[in-house]
């Protein structure tokens, strides 16, 4: 078995999470580095001190670190909006692409949860229906996931939402021949890619689409882009952009996109005008470092819980700093049994993990980060071999 790699040198003294327990989820809540964390709280204090004028340049400010945060994703800046999260974002879409009696949204059961929810509320306010494209845990690669939606597609589908990155599985799904074969037959692509700043090389484009293939493409850049939360990026494809409705109205409407999904009043914008720094620092350290480091790190950990505590890896997507293994049979099957396994691993093992239910033996996530070390995964794996076979 291969070891793990080395560490970064310098890099876990960057965070500030407690010693106690061992944080392999960072794929849900993210980090944020002690040096973004105190650039976030200088920008809270400013704030304070002078309110009115605080929020009578941020219109300004954000436009700035909008800008600066487009180039590292390779973007246009007035082709990308801020937000909060990934959900946030697809709501503003659903509401903004017009749907009748009849219509489709395809989505798949890979997706993340509240994201289907969203879909199914605006289908039943429209007369539309969501259609649900159930993938195998075990399907072995991106190409034979695009023939399986591909084969779901029919007159009526008029959206696909489709993860870059599966929340709880940790594999590829819209890849750019996919999106190229939906737009050809005219369904609108909206991309979940709420993994992808950070952990992978993002260009979005500055062409007629520019939002990376996709009419829509959302990303947060509090998990992997070292941002503070809640900071999340929306790109728009070239005929969208007027027809974006904000979820608030606000005094920036009428300048249009993107100042009218930005605003929403009296917020915490900080984490916006902050952001920049977190994709400073991935950059200080090497952002190809350190996605090495992870992905290599998050395989090791995997090996572990394959050969130590008989799970079933699922298939990987390179690059990725999270893996995807099959829990056994009877294992967190229901929601119910998932939070208890999770909840269990964190008392008796000091650990964060990320389990999804599934029938026939549920879903254990795993992510890596610079702050982890080697012997976390090893006690997770000696740990869950006990705790499963209870």
């Amino acid at each position: 078995m291969n070891g793990p790699p080395e560490p970064v040198p310098g890099a876990r003294a960057l965070f500030t999470l407690g010693p106690s327990v061992a944080h392999l989820n960072h794929g849900s809540y993210g980090a944020v580095p002690a040096p973004v964390q105190r650039i976030q709280a200088r920008l809270r204090a400013e704030q304070e001190q002078d309110p009115d004028g605080f929020f009578a340049e941020l219109p300004d400010r954000i436009a700035r670190a909008r800008a600066r945060i487009a180039t590292s994703l390779g973007a246009e800046p007035d082709r990308i909006a801020l937000l909060t999260n990934v959900t946030e974002g697809m709501a503003v879409v659903l509401d903004s692409v017009p749907l009748a009696e009849g219509d489709e949204i395809l989505v798949t059961d890979h997706g993340y949860g509240v994201v289907a929810e969203a879909a199914r509320r605006r289908a039943a306010e429209t007369g539309a229906r969501v259609r649900t494209v159930r993938l195998s845990l075990h399907t072995p690669d991106e190409q034979a996931v695009r023939a399986r939606l591909l084969a779901a597609v029919g007159d009526r589908t008029r959206i696909a939402v489709l993860d870059l990155v599966t929340s709880p599985t940790a594999r590829e799904v819209a890849g750019a021949p996919l999106l190229a074969e939906l737009a050809s037959r005219g369904v609108v692509t909206v991309v979940d890619a709420a993994h992808a700043p950070g952990m992978l090389p993002v260009r979005l484009g500055g062409g007629a689409g520019g939002a990376g293939g996709a009419d829509f493409w959302i990303g947060n850049l509090h998990k992997w882009a070292f941002a503070p939360r809640a900071t999340a990026v929306l790109a728009v494809g070239g005929s969208w952009r007027p027809r974006i409705r904000p979820l608030t109205l606000s005094w920036e409407h009428d300048r249009g996109f993107p100042g009218r999904v930005e605003w929403r009043g009296t917020a915490d914008y900080t984490p916006w005008l902050a952001a920049p720094a977190g994709f400073t620092l991935l950059e200080q350290l090497g952002a190809d470092r350190v996605r090495a480091h992870n992905d290599a790190l998050a395989g090791y950990g995997a090996r572990l819980l394959a050969e130590r505590a008989g799970l079933r890896p699922l298939a990987v997507m390179p690059g990725v700093a999270m893996r995807a293994l099959r829990l056994p049979p009877g294992v967190a099957e229901s929601d119910h049994g998932a939070r208890a396994l999770m909840v269990a691993v964190a008392r008796r093992l000091h650990t964060r993990i990320a389990v999804r239910p599934w029938l026939g033996g549920g879903v254990l996530r795993i992510s890596a980060q610079l702050y982890n070390r080697p012997e976390e995964y090893r006690e997770l794996a000696c740990g869950l071999r006990e705790l499963i076979a209870r």
